[in-house]
């Protein structure tokens, strides 16, 4: 009953000339005007896209919305045509392209409205493609030939066409690989969109016929692609955008259960609540992901995250553990997909030692230990990428700023204005939420007392308000996570 239901729907919508998103935009509209809640066109459309191919059917709720849209009864759903004295909504027969809707009424009289014969669909089909002849000569042979084709290139696509091809996906996995890299080194907008891009593309091809494994690998790259679109979201200061990519992404991988990839994304979740200021949150995500990965690179950059929220909350025993578990980890050699694809998904060792050092930071009494692992962190920026590593843009000037403050404390108000110039050389497009909400706290030092007077502690409050101006999300007002 599923698989006939599914063709049903599907042969509705296609008798109607309706693309999924189309599809989804009504169901959406009608909702609405029932006072239903309803999810965005993407979540809709892929169970559109279930629904249509049997492996799931709609809800008591969809189906009701359903009704609405084609115009019929509910005892009429999945098996009734439509009522002559109320048409459905959208295009008229004839203004169905080309013979397609001669072709479909062909194949299944069902889907055609009551009271419409093969004949009238044929008429308005010949009219809508500018033909003069009658139904009977040449026309009729020619739409038997064109109906005979098209029933035979139907019923190959479903029972041979199968797969995407090696190099489809060699391309898009080189793209997921170039965007990660691009994630970490170029600017956050442009990556935001290109990796838009090649998810539209996942999308489309989530709709052919794959082999269980060509699936798999999709999904894995979705939930890759996703939780970038969050990082370079959340850059851009849209949080409540980054942490709905986070979920999704997070779908795509429970469906798979890809526990490497669950463990990256609960490390970006983590990331995300403590600038967002939700340091428990922050806490116990980064707690939760370390059940999916204990151990290996992932591990260590669980550990850190939780070590900044810990650190924050006062818990300075707490955030030192994790602090000296994120370096045991770091030395644990372990295989992860996410390696592979690298950039954002292979925190480099100047990042690592960089965010212990803000974790320290936060720890009054360790302020020795971090400005040993920011000033680790600058030399291996300076030195460059070892293997396989991409240096954060950000790194350099997050280890800076954090290094900045501890200097400002002690009154060292030259070494605070050099470490402070990787992040006030940043270009507009690259200067994010994060090192803005942490220049704060370079102002707050440069307000003390001791540097009243001071010609560079004005000019450096001065560049730094300058750069506060001049951000990457001040001429954005709009980002959204949806595909064309």
């Amino acid at each position: 009953m599923t698989a006939d239901l599914g063709n049903w729907l599907r042969g509705q919508r296609e008798f109607r000339g309706w693309a999924r998103p189309e599809l989804a935009r009504q169901l959406i509209d009608a909702g609405k005007t029932r006072g239903d809640a309803m999810p965005s066109v993407d979540s809709l459309c892929h169970n559109i896209y279930r629904w249509e191919r049997g492996t799931d059917q709609p809800s008591e709720r969809y189906k009701l919305r359903y009704c609405d849209i084609l115009g019929i009864r509910p005892d009429q759903y999945g098996r009734a045509s439509q009522p002559a004295n109320n048409p459905a909504p959208g295009p008229a027969i004839g203004a169905v392209p080309g013979l397609a809707a001669a072709l479909l009424l062909a194949r299944d009289p069902a889907f055609a409205p009551d009271g419409t014969s093969l004949a009238q669909v044929i008429r308005s089909a010949f009219a809508y493609d500018g033909m003069r002849e009658t139904v009977m000569g040449h026309s009729a042979i020619r739409l038997e030939v064109l109906m005979a084709a098209h029933e035979a290139s139907d019923h190959a696509e479903r029972a041979e066409v199968r797969g995407i091809g090696e190099t489809t996906f060699e391309q898009l996995r080189a793209d997921v690989m170039r965007l990660s890299r691009l994630t970490d080194t170029g600017e956050p907008f442009p990556v935001f969109q290109d990796l838009r891009r090649v998810r539209a593309r996942i999308f489309r091809l989530l709709d052919q016929r794959l082999w269980p494994r060509e699936q798999t690998d999709l999904y894995f790259l979705l939930g890759c692609v996703n939780g970038l679109m969050a990082v370079n979201a959340n850059r851009l200061s849209y949080i409540d955008a980054a942490e709905e990519l986070l979920r999704a992404g997070w779908a795509y991988a429970i469906a798979i259960d890809h526990r490497e990839l669950l463990a990256r994304l609960r490390h970006a979740q983590s990331y995300v609540a403590y600038w967002r200021g939700g340091l428990l949150e922050s806490r116990d995500l980064a707690s939760s992901g370390l059940e999916y990965m204990p151990e290996g690179a992932v591990a260590a950059d669980l550990h850190l995250e939780y070590a900044r929220a810990v650190a924050r909350l006062g818990d300075a025993d707490g955030a030192r553990r994790a602090v000296a578990l994120a370096h045991d980890a770091r030395e644990q050699e372990r295989h992860d997909d996410l390696l592979e694809i690298g950039g954002e998904f292979a925190v480099s060792r100047a990042t690592h030692h960089c965010f212990a050092g803000t974790a320290l930071a936060e720890i009054g009494e360790a302020e020795d230990q971090a400005i040993g692992e920011l000033e680790k962190a600058l030399s291996l920026y300076a030195a460059g990428p070892g293997p396989g590593e991409e240096h954060w843009f950000g790194g350099e000037a997050l280890a800076g700023i954090d290094l900045a403050v501890i200097r400002l404390r002690s009154g060292a108000l030259d070494a605070a204005g050099a470490a402070l110039e990787p992040a006030l050389s940043l270009p507009a497009a690259q200067r994010i939420t994060s090192l803005i909400t942490r220049l704060s706290a370079v102002r707050t030092e440069l307000a003390a007392p001791v540097f009243r007077g001071s010609a560079l502690a004005r000019d450096l409050d001065e560049r730094i308000e300058d750069f506060g101006r001049q951000t990457v999300s001040a001429d954005l007002h709009s980002l959204t996570g949806s595909a064309d």
